[in-house]
């Protein structure tokens, strides 16, 4: 951590955060990689003793809790925080990294499944050490996936730019962060989490890092197309309030194209073309209809935020935490 009065950082104190949801297919694979990758680390003199991987079970419903406690109970190298139930990606990293600013200078939140390499973690520490506070991962591109995924997420990015966030493009979770900055992350109290959007926005000392996305190691993504469009709607509502200006200006928009459309009816009964027509009275019907309900739909999300963050719940809670400290080898 930067010492006072000082430019230079010592080697940091690494905690890798990896949040887990039915991980047991891979968990295994995923604490040797991630273990021996540490290990590396620490011979090549790049993190300090004590350094660890942290594993948050997210309210797992296979064997990943029994599989984690056990690694764990082998080898002191591994933690784990249970959490008391599914809640959610985004919390599961907040608890993690919350948890980890007690014992790390810098924090790295990586997921499980080791598609985001691990080898870039020796760039996030040079980046660390010359003195930026936040690293982000950010893939190279996106010829992994799917047609459909690819053009979702550029749509998805395109329009968070468009509302004026400033989550960064194909960053997704994989990064960085000192313990200066999980302090000041700290005193964010807000319940609607989308740490992508919220973290730029810290306005910390940062840098990019980029890696190529692998193949998954074993099972299959946690991450379905409902969550991904519940965490694109918490993104869009928790960082912009620009939709809603964007409904006033489209609000503005339907009053003029009514009283336009108001002005020449009046004109055409004044010539006694008086007949009303059908095409022009279903179209004016449909858009101010279909204008009003998806205008209350955004307005509705934006109200349901503001219920669910004044009952101040709890984000997260930690059922069991397992921590062991690590005997130093005497050299």
């Amino acid at each position: 951590m930067r010492e006072e009065g000082s430019r230079e950082r010592t080697i940091p104190v690494l905690y890798l955060v990896v949040p887990c949801y039915n991980e047991e297919e891979v968990i295994e694979k995923s604490a040797s990689v991630l273990g021996g990758k540490l290990r590396r680390l620490s011979q090549e003199g790049k993190i300090a003793f004590g350094s660890k991987v942290m594993f948050v079970n997210d309210g797992s419903k296979d064997g990943t809790l029994t599989l984690l406690h056990r690694i764990a109970s082998q080898d002191a190298l591994f933690s784990v925080v249970s959490l008391a139930g599914n809640y959610g990606h985004q919390s599961a990293i907040l608890a993690g990294m919350m948890t980890a600013r007690q014992y790390a200078d810098a924090v790295v939140t990586i997921d499980a499944d080791l598609q985001q390499d691990i080898e870039a973690l020796d760039r996030f520490l040079e980046c660390y050490m010359a003195g930026c506070e936040v690293v982000y991962g950010v893939r190279n591109d996106r010829h992994s996936d799917g047609i459909f995924k690819k053009g979702t997420a550029t749509l998805y990015y395109n329009l968070m730019h468009l509302l004026g966030s400033k989550v960064l493009t194909n960053h997704a979770d994989y990064r960085l962060m000192s313990k200066k900055a999980l302090d000041a992350l700290a005193e964010y109290q807000e319940t609607n989490l989308f740490l992508r959007g919220l973290i730029p926005t810290m306005g910390f000392p940062s840098d990019v890092v980029y890696f190529d996305v692998k193949a998954r190691e074993a099972g299959h993504s946690k991450y379905t197309l409902s969550k991904m469009m519940t965490l694109a709607m918490d993104g869009i509502t928790s960082m912009s309030v620009r939709p809603l200006r964007l409904i006033g200006a489209l609000g503005f928009l339907v009053f003029v194209f009514s009283f336009v459309m108001s002005v020449l009816s009046l004109v055409d009964w004044a010539r006694g073309n008086n007949v009303p027509g059908y095409t022009t009275t279903m179209i004016v019907s449909l858009l101010i209809g279909g204008v009003t309900l998806l205008s209350l739909g955004v307005i509705g999300e934006y109200v349901g935020k503001i219920y669910m963050e004044t009952k101040h719940r709890p984000r997260y809670i930690i059922d069991t935490f397992v921590w062991k400290e690590e005997a130093r080898e005497d050299k």
